[in-house]
């Protein structure tokens, strides 16, 4: 049977050059296959189909493969369903009119026959013009690792161009040669070396799931292979997790920096800090919702749109909060830590009751979809622009405070506020202007974890207490020391949590910075003056 799969499976690519007039296989004889219900008899059939060289065999294979098609086993007939949920005669390629047939039951699978599956759909896209579709295919023969397709993958290889794809087709041949019946010992052992190459976990499980009767040389080969993978994942392991880390810590960041600025210059406990946060995903849901209304052209400029807007509102509401609570509460720390919570509550029963309490869908445009790899790790384009978004606002910020008339009022009034109002500083004006500033910094944190995270009424809480966290520990009102510290708190979360999991983690975290600041009540950076409030 392996035989003859082999050379049905040889024939497609000599099939695609001869023209359509020169079938391996009718097609309609390989459907029957489907009808007996036998796994054998189905194994045959897929071969038997993916060899046909009709163009319905992707579609019919494909419909296999998603638990879609359907057979009569009284008539030897054999149907699937479109994403419609129209039934399509797999014979004839066209939709059954009138009563659907009676008795119809599904084709049975087996992993046996999802490999076969994966195989056969590799080998008919392996030749395809698209190379995105050509690497795929070479991925899905990867894992299926059936011999059948050795052929079709020399014949593509001899035809390939794309160096990447032509990598990939090496090492699914290695990959399909290491596990052939009828491969020679110096051939299994050149596919370990293309397999070592490769690295990755799913090679070391390939490489760890030879037969016991392997031979030795090639038994050998594989071991060695695998503990060398090993310890090139752990080093992977380790750069994975220090990107994780990086991300959190951005995050951290756009959260807290708001707060660093609210907390050093005014010495507020805002605990409505999160719900700022949160005003500014709901800003990016309503405007995306806009979009998608009035001009879906616009999708992928929904977050430019949004970043303006959710600082404009975050910031009004700021300003209002400040104005109409905080103002009346200075040089009363409790009463204003009190004051920000009954705050915070009330604005997330507000969100409920104008939205609801259920999560709101805001999408990724497409520039912020995916993923690329770089080695062993994989990073997502919605994490990485996070990551130079923050960095920009940061950036921003340093520039708004170093250069403007503001920056200057502010950092006058963080280090001596008596002296800066002596000096003709409006402080309630400053006190109002930063509060503004750092309510619309977390507005615009709402836009960047809008893509990450679930947009609920919930959002900021989630973020409150390690913002707090990541401004003690680098120090009250030092921007560099929220920089420093966001970023040392999320890399060393990510590299406790496979040890410890993510609860033991943040609590670890949590007695580290207490510990640290008994040290150093400052934090990391401490704000130096003649009174910094002293």
């Amino acid at each position: 049977m392996c035989l003859l799969r082999a050379c049905l499976v040889a024939m497609i690519f000599g099939l695609a050059l001869a023209g359509p007039a020169a079938h391996a296989a009718d097609l309609t004889e390989a459907l029957a296959r489907f009808t007996t219900d036998d796994f054998s008899d189905t194994d045959a059939g897929i071969s038997e189909v993916a060899a046909s060289g009709d163009p319905r065999s992707a579609t019919i294979i494909e419909a296999l493969q998603a638990g879609r098609l359907l057979f009569n086993a009284e008539q030897k007939k054999v149907f699937y369903t479109d994403a419609s949920g129209k039934l399509i005669d797999a014979a004839i390629g066209q939709a059954v009119t009138g009563d659907r047939p009676a008795d119809l039951e599904k084709v049975r699978l087996n992993n046996r026959l999802r490999r076969a599956i994966d195989a056969a759909l590799g080998g008919l896209t392996l030749l395809a013009p698209d190379p995105a579709r050509r690497y795929d295919a070479a991925q899905a023969v990867f894992k299926s690792r059936e011999a059948t397709a050795l052929p079709l993958l020399d014949a593509a290889l001899a035809k390939e161009t794309d160096q990447r794809v032509k990598k990939a087709l090496t090492e699914a041949r290695a990959a399909v040669v290491l596990y052939a019946d009828d491969a020679s010992e110096a051939d299994k052992v050149a596919a370990i070396a293309v397999l070592r190459a490769r690295g990755g976990q799913e090679t070391v499980a390939a490489l760890s799931g030879l037969p016991v009767d392997a031979p030795a040389a090639v038994s050998g080969a594989a071991r060695e292979a695998v503990t060398a993978m090993q310890s090139q994942l752990a080093a992977w392991t380790a750069v994975q997790n220090a990107w994780y880390g990086i991300s959190l810590g951005s995050v951290l960041l756009l959260a807290a920096i708001g707060l660093a600025i609210t907390f050093g210059v005014m010495g507020v406990i805002n605990m409505a800090h999160g719900e700022m946060v949160m005003l500014g995903a709901y800003v990016t849901f309503a405007v995306q919702e806009l979009i998608r209304q009035y001009n879906p052209g616009l999708f992928d400029y929904s977050l430019l749109i949004a970043v303006p807007l959710a600082f404009l509102v975050a910031g009004l509401v700021g300003i209002l909060v400040e104005q109409g609570i905080i103002r009346f509460l200075y040089g009363r720390p409790l009463e204003t830590l009190l004051a920000t919570w009954g705050l915070s509550l009330v604005m997330q029963q507000a969100v409920r009751t104008a939205f609801g309490p259920t999560n709101k869908e805001v999408g990724n445009p497409s520039w912020m979809s995916g993923a690329f790899e770089i080695g062993q790790i994989t990073i997502t384009y919605n994490r990485l622009w996070i990551v130079c978004f923050t960095l920009a606002v940061f950036v921003a910020l340093l520039g708004l405070l170093r250069f403007t008339r503001l920056g200057l009022e502010m950092r006058a009034v963080t280090q001596n506020r008596a002296m800066a109002a002596s000096m003709g500083i409006r402080t309630s004006r400053v006190d109002a202007l930063t509060f503004g500033l750092g309510s619309g910094i977390a507005g615009i944190a709402g836009v960047a974890l809008s893509q990450i995270d679930n947009v609920s009424p919930n959002l900021g809480q989630g973020y409150i207490i390690d913002s707090f966290m990541v401004v003690v520990f680098g120090g009250v009102g030092n921007l560099w020391g929220t920089l420093v510290g966001a970023f040392t708190l999320g890399i060393a979360n990510k590299f406790l949590e496979p040890y410890a999991g993510a609860v033991l983690a943040k609590i670890a975290i949590l007695v580290l910075i207490i510990l640290f600041i008994q040290k150093r009540p400052r934090g990391l950076f401490a704000l130096k003056g003649r009174a910094v409030e002293a």
